[in-house]
């Protein structure tokens, strides 16, 4: 799969939830991997904001970024949108200290993204692919946030809340393309009882039915009541009238809790990769999903470059009969014995290192290692077949080193070692010069990396 960014720019206007503030908010298109960058158009210098886990700098009701005095809040539904329609690369200006809140869900920005559409770009989508399981708790709130091995994004959602209107529920996603219709336009909510505090902590200035879902669930005086209603600028009602209070109706019985999963998406933005994986979230909010993608990305920067997936089980793209058919090497120095995957500038290979290698006879008979010469010429083999497999004639070409640069060797190789090549294209192949960057794995573990370049030479014909 390829990246993939806006095919134009668009604009939403609207006041923001906490300032009250109107704001103009522009999505435009951004070149690979660009990411997401968050853009204030109304300060001096118009700076850019990074739009990673590590830049959050609060997430009191909402998800806030930050660098230096510079602040963006409530980012999570336009995030949200951003990821769960696959966009890789945008760049979002915006006049003012927050995103408008609309109608406090993410359905505008998915129309808009629908109306202008979306561009496939060259550059391979980046994805983190998860291997283990990666958990993190908060033991004093009961939240809890599982991300487990799948093969495509899914994500469960399962709330509890104090009130007899929202007890327990749970809202769950599939499939990335049942975003707009079964998530996107999931409203945000507040409880009655939180409202005051949050006025003042000069927070909602701008909330009002139409962008929220309001629960009156403890009952309290009419004349509190009263007052609050007025501070919110919304009409007065009968405090004995228990339930939720919106201009709109609920469109689904666990409307809050499917917006708590759209929150999720949008705070999972901020690890900066799509992911393959399953997260289960217990109790979600934003400080616990900031922290799991935290760690998220914590764990992508101890794996900076992941492993191809190796399941022996499968029947390889090439076998060693089409590997001599391509390549002119034979023992000792047939050094791939599959090819797992071909893709149009890549290719993952695999050898299995026995005991009974001949190298081992002599490097060394004591403590067997395979020479590191060898291994960059494994690497070099894997492109080859890259390169060969797509000439008409491969038999009558072949390939040779011109350069090997930036080699470095982590861990050594020892019989009963599995080694998985990775072999990329750093660029097309031009009058019969490739450039290629090459990765050795063992299990999850980097082995070996080298670049190189090679030239394609046709074979002289013997008379």
């Amino acid at each position: 799969m390829k990246q993939k960014t806006l095919k134009g720019s668009f604009s939403l206007f609207g006041k923001g939830l906490h300032t009250g503030l109107n704001l103009t908010v522009t999505f435009n298109p951004a070149p690979e991997n660009t990411g997401y960058k968050i853009q204030r158009i109304d300060i001096e210098g118009e700076p850019v904001i990074d739009a990673i886990a590590e830049n959050v700098v609060d997430t009191q009701r909402g998800t806030v970024l930050g660098k230096g005095d510079v602040r963006v809040s409530t980012v999570e539904h336009g995030l949200s949108a951003l990821y769960a329609l696959g966009i890789d690369n945008c760049l979002i200006q915006v006049n003012g200290p927050e995103f408008p809140i609309l109608d406090g869900s993410a359905i505008q920005y998915v129309e808009k993204i629908n109306e202008v559409g979306i561009e496939e770009q060259n550059a391979p989508k980046d994805w983190y692919i998860i291997r283990k399981k990666i958990e993190v708790k908060d033991e004093k709130t009961g939240s809890c946030i599982t991300l487990l091995p799948d093969d495509s994004f899914s994500l469960t959602c399962m709330c509890s809340f104090e009130s007899k209107f929202i007890n327990s529920q749970f809202a769950t996603i599939d499939d990335p393309a049942k975003y707009p219709t079964e998530i996107a336009s999931a409203r945000t909510f507040v409880f009655v009882r939180d409202i005051e505090p949050l006025l003042q902590a000069n927070l909602i200035k701008g909330g009002d039915l139409d962008n929220a879902i309001v629960i009156y669930e403890r009952q309290t005086t009419q004349e509190r009541l009263d007052m609050l209603a007025d501070m919110l600028h919304v009409e007065h009602r009968d405090a004995n009238d228990l339930g939720y209070i919106q201009h709109k109706p609920l469109q689904w019985e666990n409307e809050c809790t499917r917006h708590k999963l759209l929150d999720v998406i949008g705070d999972m933005a901020l690890i900066g990769k799509p992911i393959k994986g399953r997260i289960i979230a217990t109790r979600p909010g934003h400080t616990i999903n900031n922290k799991f993608a935290r760690q998220v990305r914590k764990e992508i920067r101890k794996h900076e470059i992941q492993a191809p997936f190796y399941d022996p089980n499968e029947e390889p793209v090439m076998d060693v009969n089409r590997i001599r058919e391509l390549l002119p090497h034979r023992y000792p120095m047939q050094l791939v014995d599959k090819v797992i995957e071909l893709g149009a500038n890549y290719i993952v290979g695999i050898k299995n290192v026995t005991g009974n290698e001949p190298f081992f006879q002599g490097h060394f008979p004591q403590e067997p290692v395979m020479p590191g010469v060898l291994q960059v010429e494994a690497m070099a083999q894997c492109g080859g077949l890259l390169v060969l497999n797509t000439l008409e004639n491969p038999a009558e070409w072949s390939t040779y080193f011109l350069k090997i640069d930036g080699v470095k060797y982590r861990q050594k190789v020892v019989p009963g070692d599995t080694l998985i090549f990775k072999v990329e294209l750093l660029a097309p192949v031009r009058h019969g010069i490739s450039s290629m960057k090459g990765y050795i794995f063992v299990g999850d573990q980097v082995v070996a990396e080298a670049s190189f370049t090679a030239q394609i030479v046709k074979n002289k014909t013997i008379e």
